[in-house]
C-alpha cells in the first residue's frame, strides 16, 4: 500500500470533488510519481480526475505508465524533478498557475529505488555507490566520496545527515581512498562502523544512515530542488486547491514549513480592525504542524513511520 494512501486522500480530495462538482473533474500533481501507486487510487477514485506525474527518474515513468495504461486519456507523464512544475503544466497544455486542485509531494527515495539493490540506495547489500535516482545525469554517491576535499565531504554529513562524526567521517574516507577508492556500499559502512563510537552504534540506529541520506540528498540536489518546488506547488493552486506534503526527514519538513509559514499569516499591520484587501492569509493549515502515521499505519506499512506529513488549503488569491 502507498504511504499513508488514506491520510491523503482525506486532505486531498475535497478539493477533488469540489471541482468536479463545479463540471471540470479537476487537475491532480503527483510531483514525485514514482510506480505511481497514489495516482492509481486518485485516477480510480475520482472518474473525471486528469493527473499530472513528475518524476526524474525514467524507469520510474515507464513503470508507473504501464500500471496505469488504462487511464491515458486521463494522464500526462513528464520527466523532471518536481521543482519543473511550471515545465510540467506547460506540457500538459496549463500554463497558466492557479490551474491546479491538488498536489502531492512524497519526499525522499521511492520504494523502486530502495528495493533495487543495484541503484545503491540501501546499506543493507554491497552495491553500486551511484545513488542517483535519475542515473542517465549528475555526479555518484562515488564522486563525491573519491574527489571531494575533506571540508565538503564533512559538510556534507553534517548539513545533510545532521552527523556528529562528520570531520571523523570525512578524516576516515580520505585515508581510505588514497590506496582503494570506492565502488561498493560495503567498505563505506565498514568504514562507519569503525569510524562511529560503539555506545553510539548501539543507541542512534543504523551507523551508515545518516551518511547515506547525506550522500543521497547531495548527489541528486534534493534540498535545491525542494526549496524551488515548494514555492512553484503553491502557486500552481486554484484557490480551493490543497496540498499535501510528505517529508521523511527532518530537512524536508523544515523547508516545507519555512515556505508556508508566510502564507497562511495576514500581511495587514498589527492593530487594525479589519484586514486589508488582498493583504490576508494566502494558505490555511488543514494539519496541525506536522501529522506522524498512527500505529495501524505503520503496521500496515512500516516506510510510514519517519513521514511528517503537512497539509494546506489556498484561500486566497495573492495580492
Amino acid at each position: 500500500m502507498p504511504v499513508r494512501l488514506g491520510r491523503a486522500d482525506e486532505l486531498l480530495g475535497p478539493a477533488l470533488i469540489a471541482a468536479r462538482e463545479r463540471g471540470d473533474g479537476g487537475v491532480m500533481i503527483d510531483a514525485t510519481l514514482g510506480l505511481g501507486g497514489h495516482s492509481e487510487h486518485f485516477l480510480r477514485t475520482y472518474p473525471d480526475m486528469r493527473l499530472i506525474g513528475l518524476d526524474r527518474d525514467p524507469m520510474a515513468l515507464v513503470l508507473a505508465g504501464r500500471r496505469l495504461a488504462e487511464f491515458a486519456d486521463r494522464t500526462t507523464f513528464v520527466h523532471t524533478t518536481y521543482d519543473g512544475i511550471d515545465v510540467a503544466l506547460e506540457h500538459a497544455g496549463l500554463s497558466e498557475y492557479e490551474s491546479v486542485d491538488a498536489i502531492l509531494f512524497d519526499l525522499g527515495v521511492s520504494s523502486m529505488q530502495l528495493d533495487e539493490a543495484d541503484r545503491g540506495f540501501a546499506y543493507s547489500v554491497d552495491a553500486p555507490l551511484d545513488m542517483r535516482m535519475d542515473p542517465t545525469v549528475g555526479i555518484t554517491a562515488a564522486d563525491v566520496l573519491n574527489t571531494y576535499s575533506h571540508g565538503d565531504i564533512a559538510r556534507v554529513l553534517s548539513t545533510y545527515g545532521e552527523e556528529r562524526f562528520a570531520g571523523r567521517i570525512a578524516s576516515a574516507v580520505l585515508r581510505r581512498r588514497e590506496t582503494t577508492p570506492f565502488t561498493t556500499s560495503g567498505p563505506l559502512v565498514e568504514l562507519l562502523y569503525q569510524s562511529i563510537p560503539a555506545a553510539t552504534r548501539r543507541t542512534g540506529g543504523h551507523p551508515a544512515k545518516r551518511t547515506f541520506q547525506a550522500l543521497r540528498i547531495e548527489v541528486n540536489g534534493e534540498l535545491d530542488s525542494l526549496e524551488k518546488a515548494v514555492p512553484a506547488g503553491l502557486d500552481s493552486l486554484a484557490v480551493g486547491g490543497r496540498v499535501v506534503f510528505m517529508s521523511y526527514q527532518s530537512l524536508e519538513d523544515r523547508v516545507v514549513k519555512k515556505d508556508l509559514a508566510p502564507r497562511i499569516k495576514s500581511r495587514s499591520p498589527e492593530g487594525l480592525p479589519v484586514e486589508l484587501p488582498g493583504m490576508g492569509p494566502e494558505f490555511t493549515m488543514l494539519t496541525r504542524g506536522a501529522e506522524r502515521a498512527s500505529d495501524q499505519e505503520i503496521e500496515e506499512n512500516p516506510r510510514s513511520a519517519p513521514v511528517r506529513l503537512r497539509a494546506a488549503e489556498r484561500i486566497a488569491r495573492r495580492a
